[in-house]
């Protein structure tokens, strides 16, 4: 009972709630613990992602098909064969923050026809394609604005001209917006294709190839794999016409 009536009624000495510190970004209004850095929104960012596929029917829409179902924002796709007969190399621009292009280059890589995956550097050498239909009102002025991005013309007439613009996004971004002077009439755009700068690999274990060599060194382990069970299985039938014989 002595306890009792030495506690305040007022409640235990020191300040009041509101008075005492709190540690900031530990918890929400409501009282709740978060994590400040999972909780942080992350931004977009643009990456190029390149992938080595083996060459068969359905594998670009199954590639597509991955991406599109998991609601990821893809800015282009290519794709076009490689040094290797039966493979080919796709080449997808994405905007997406960090997790989000994690979670493509992984699913992509579980993905049977995908051979190897990997995300290019900002040192790339990246180049795409753009056709631009103009108005052809003021052909001298098109013409030094295509000269001007090292363009060539395709056609030309009395009511349109259409040019062909090759360089990095960034160029093309830059010509496109000097071409609306003039009026776009329509417009086609392929998106980058791209490599790595220099000596580095595209995509992680690819290595050049040449005179039909595989491309990736997983491919020259099955490939490798392959060569000895063949020569296991001369061996053996080998050894089975020399049993035949001695019988």
């Amino acid at each position: 009972m002595s306890g009792e009536s030495d506690v305040p009624r007022d409640g235990l000495p020191g300040p009041a709630p509101e008075e005492r510190p709190h540690p900031e970004g530990r918890r929400n209004k409501q009282g709740i613990r978060i994590d400040p850095a999972a909780e942080a929104e992350k931004q977009p960012r643009r990456a190029v992602i390149s992938a080595l596929v083996d060459h068969e029917p359905g594998v670009l829409s199954r590639v597509s098909g991955l991406v599109s179902r998991r609601q990821f924002n893809i800015e282009s796709l290519t794709v076009g064969p490689t040094t290797v007969e039966g493979h080919a190399r796709i080449t997808m621009a994405v905007e997406e923050p960090d997790p989000g292009i994690d979670q493509i280059k992984k699913q992509l890589s579980k993905l049977i026809p995908v051979i190897a995956v990997g995300e290019l550097d900002d040192d790339a050498i990246s180049t795409e394609v753009a056709l631009l239909k103009v108005g052809g009102e003021e052909p001298d002025k098109v013409h030094a604005v295509t000269e001007m991005y090292d363009g060539t013309t395709k056609d030309a007439g009395p009511e349109t001209i259409t040019v062909q613009l090759t360089g990095d996004t960034a160029t093309i971004d830059d010509a496109v917006n000097a071409f609306r002077q003039f009026g776009i009439i329509e417009i086609a755009r392929t998106g980058p294709t791209a490599l790595a700068h220099g000596s580095k690999t595209t995509v992680p274990g690819e290595r050049p190839a040449y005179m039909g060599e595989p491309t990736t060194t997983a491919d020259a382990e099955r490939e490798r794999n392959g060569s000895i069970e063949s020569d296991e299985e001369t061996n053996a039938n080998a050894d089975r016409n020399t049993e035949v014989n001695t019988r």
